[in-house]
């Protein structure tokens, strides 16, 4: 497609006007003004002749093998030609899926020596497979009077999943905490209940954990070591109903809440522990048993992957009592899900005491960071002062009770847990861990 610059444009809209000054200070001169049209015109169509054609461009676009949700990747887009009529720069567009954010235009300077590459930063809000449906190619005429453009049909999907590097740089740091999981035997009283050996007593141990028969036996002080239980029963139980579908930073509540469980699930398996995975809406999901070891976390990571968004509300008294149906031991059950306000959460409330009175569970939320931004303003001293009084009041009374549903969760006997959504696997990590201190589950 060839189309007119807006150079080329002003110029033949000059013909007129220049028509009309002819006219009147020489009538006889306005034939001058057809000259210069044609002269315009010409200059056009040699511009168009001069242009490389759009068939002598080839193109290539090349996606990286994952993209990471909320995490920006790059997208190689090359381009070369004979390295005849190259011109300095094309403006290359491609159209995608609103999941994913892209620059509008992308200027592409050229080489006529060597083919040249691109990096197009692309940028997905939600995990699946966003398409990329065509490249369009825009560049000018060697005199800038016409613009040649060109769409090239592409059938391309990225691969957007979990965030699995925040994971992974979680828990490199994790793992230097080796003494939480059990790895060191040196055990104070209270850091575990599993006898692990006998050893001598030495100054500065708890003389609680001296073993006075086996001192006796062995005419010297000893003491036991203990070490923290494995072999846990973790469910990481995903609310994927509407009210997860909601952004929080540029990314849903629901791909927060898997970043975190596989924090976690990782962290648990490291840990000796065993892993399950519960999704649930409108209607139970997914369900997959709890399985332990380190080599589970790849299904883990794909099992989540899976997890789709859903535009229905939750039912929390079927979906808490199919899981309930599920298990058959004691479990730490990490429920990541949201509500509104007191009315809303009645069920989730009524159910989850009746959970908790089998197992023991931990309740997560996401703080919203607009709410606080709310209610912490000051009000403008303007005409319209009384309106952000009113918000505040508002978002005052929904952070209020929100304060009463965790209240209320707490007299059941469920952990509650609410933090930042750039800091929930972290602050998640870390309630776990007291829990396993405290020899809960």
């Amino acid at each position: 497609m060839i189309l007119p610059t807006g150079r080329a444009i002003a110029l033949v809209g000059a013909a007129p006007l220049a028509a009309l000054l002819l006219t009147a200070v020489a009538p006889g001169l306005w034939v001058l003004s057809l000259v210069y049209l044609g002269v315009v015109l010409t200059a056009m169509l040699l511009d168009a002749a001069m242009a490389i054609p759009a068939w002598r461009i080839e193109h290539r676009v090349l996606l990286p093998e994952v993209a990471y949700v909320g995490e920006a990747s790059a997208i190689a887009l090359d381009l070369r030609s004979d390295g005849r009529g190259m011109p300095e720069m094309i403006e290359a567009t491609i159209d995608h899926d609103p999941m994913v954010a892209m620059p509008g235009r992308i200027a592409v300077p050229t080489d006529p020596a060597a083919p040249i590459r691109t990096e197009v930063p692309v940028t997905p809000s939600r995990r699946g497979s966003p398409k990329l449906t065509a490249l369009w190619l825009r560049w000018l005429g060697p005199y800038g009077l016409i613009r040649i453009q060109t769409k090239r049909p592409l059938d391309l999907a990225l691969r957007v999943v979990p965030n699995i590097r925040a994971v992974r740089s979680a828990a490199i740091a994790l793992m230097r905490q080796d003494a939480i999981f059990g790895i060191k035997d040196q055990r104070q009283l209270g850091d575990g209940s599993e006898f692990d050996a006998l050893r001598d007593y030495q100054p500065g141990f708890d003389r609680r954990a001296i073993d006075w028969k086996h001192s006796a036996r062995h005419l010297r002080l000893v003491c036991k070591e203990f070490r923290s239980e494995r072999n846990h029963q973790i469910i990481l139980a995903i609310d994927t109903g509407h009210l997860m579908r909601e952004p929080i930073g540029g990314v849903p509540r629901l791909d927060h809440a898997i970043n975190a469980s596989l924090l976690l699930g990782y962290a648990s398996l490291k840990g000796g522990d065993r892993v399950g995975l519960y999704g649930f809406d409108s209607k139970m999901r997914m369900y997959a048993e709890p399985l332990g070891g380190v080599d589970r976390f790849p299904r883990l990571q794909r099992l989540t992957a899976e997890l789709d968004y859903a535009a229905e509300e939750t039912n929390f008294t079927l979906g808490l009592t199919l899981l309930s149906q599920q298990l058959r031991r004691r479990s730490l059950i990490v429920l990541i899900t949201d509500f509104i306000d007191t009315v809303t959460a009645e069920l989730m409330v009524e159910n989850l005491g009746r959970l908790s009175t089998r197992h023991l569970v931990l309740f997560v939320t996401l703080q919203d960071p607009e709410l606080r931004a709310i209610v912490d303003a000051s009000p403008d001293a303007t005409p319209a002062s009384m309106e952000s009084v009113a918000r505040s009041v508002v978002a005052e009374e929904f952070r209020r009770e929100r304060l009463i549903v965790f209240e209320r969760l707490r007299r059941l006997g469920v952990q509650c847990l609410e933090a930042p959504y750039n800091r929930i696997g972290t602050d998640l990590i870390n309630r776990y861990l007291a829990i396993k201190q405290r020899e809960m589950i």
